[in-house]
């Protein structure tokens, strides 16, 4: 009747971490376009043209009518429907049958459909680190205080 759970509370964490940072929580949309610094943590989903840099933990997703200029592109995940300029550093990235990439690719999980283009080089690696600060403590800190406060 009372036993203690095989797995502790705070594992469902990492969990819930890894759900929001495959998926898309902000799209810039067909028609915009954005020069500058693309960063934080969430995914992203480029309809429009973006030309700077991107680092950001989360999903990228680069849409059919997406245009992307980047010297390096970091994100956990690089999903390309449209075209990227640029080298990729990512722990997954996929190319879509209308995906085109033009920069080196540096990973741990490569998939490609057909009809897909990459011009450079692809280097499989057993891990990645895409350079950018681990910050999943600060958020969930911030959702386990907020229950037990009183006001």
């Amino acid at each position: 009747m009372f036993r203690r759970r095989s797995e502790p509370t705070p594992s469902a964490s990492p969990a819930k971490a890894a759900a929001a940072v495959e998926r898309v929580t902000s799209v810039i949309g067909a028609g915009v376009t954005l020069n500058g610094t693309l960063g934080g943590s969430g995914g992203v989903r480029i309809e429009g043209t973006f030309e700077g840099e991107i680092a950001l933990r989360g999903l990228l997703v680069v849409g059919e009518q997406g245009r992307v200029t980047c010297e390096h592109v970091r994100a956990n995940t690089v999903i390309v429907a449209g075209l990227l300029r640029g080298n990729i550093t990512a722990q997954k990235v996929e190319i879509r049958a209308t995906g085109r990439v033009w920069g080196d690719v540096v990973t741990v999980a490569m998939a490609t459909e057909d009809g897909a283009f990459l011009r450079g080089q692809i280097t499989m690696e057993e891990a990645v680190d895409i350079g950018l600060p681990s910050t999943p403590d600060e958020g969930d800190a911030a959702q386990e205080g907020m229950p037990g406060e009183e006001g």
